[in-house]
């Protein structure tokens, strides 16, 4: 056997795993457009563009057949593939969207690498651990003790919102009411659409086709 032909083989049964790993990854924790919203482009490259090309192109440069201690190195070069695979999934699993959290008047993205474990402690039963699936519909409601107000507000001017303190969290059943009083109709969106069109094209130095 020629080592491109051992090269090819092993490219595609990279090719196999890696695509079989991230079709669970994007149906289990980044359905729909979630996968975008979460920078999925560049968790492709660490898993797939990394882990595909790795262990092919070494097999490529050292793969000479009856080589003395050939099965030691495809089994050596396995098994970096297989870390470099793991890393990736490591990678994937902190970047991945744990809840969908509604804050006021709005719903946040929450990743689990968003999350202190110190205030997964302070959360109610239900909350104090990451979901291991698809993402979750909750609600962040803020405390109404001033100091802890107060707090918030200092936390959140260092970029730690309320949707990122799991002790407020509360089901998404209990701020529906809410949720659905500060919807906007689906004419709004429309409208917002052509306004920001229309802001787009007719500020300076913006193009215009002829």
């Amino acid at each position: 056997m020629s080592r491109w032909r051992a090269s090819g083989i092993h490219l595609v049964l990279s090719a196999a795993l890696a695509a079989a790993v991230l079709a669970l990854m994007l149906s289990l924790w980044y359905p729909g457009p979630l996968f975008e919203a979460a920078g999925g482009e560049h968790l492709i490259f660490i898993l797939v563009g990394v882990d595909v090309t790795l262990g092919p192109l070494i097999t490529l440069i050292i793969f000479k057949a009856g080589k003395p201690g050939l099965e030691f190195d495809l089994a050596v070069i396995a098994m970096i593939q297989l870390s470099a695979l793991a890393y990736g999934m490591h990678t994937v699993s902190l970047a991945r969207p744990v809840y969908l959290v509604f804050t006021k008047d709005r719903f946040d993205l929450v990743s689990a690498r968003d999350l202190d474990p110190e205030d997964l402690k302070k959360a109610r039963p239900e909350f104090d651990h990451l979901p291991l699936g698809r993402p979750r519909y909750i609600a962040a409601v803020a405390p109404e003790d001033r100091v802890a107000r107060q707090k918030l507000l200092m936390e959140s001017l260092q970029g730690k919102d309320l949707q990122m303190h799991p002790q407020y969290y509360v089901p998404y059943e209990q701020e529906i009411p809410n949720a659905l009083a500060r919807a906007l109709p689906p004419r709004c969106f429309s409208s917002a659409i052509r306004s920001a069109c229309s802001a787009a094209c007719t500020r300076p130095g913006a193009r215009r086709s002829r």
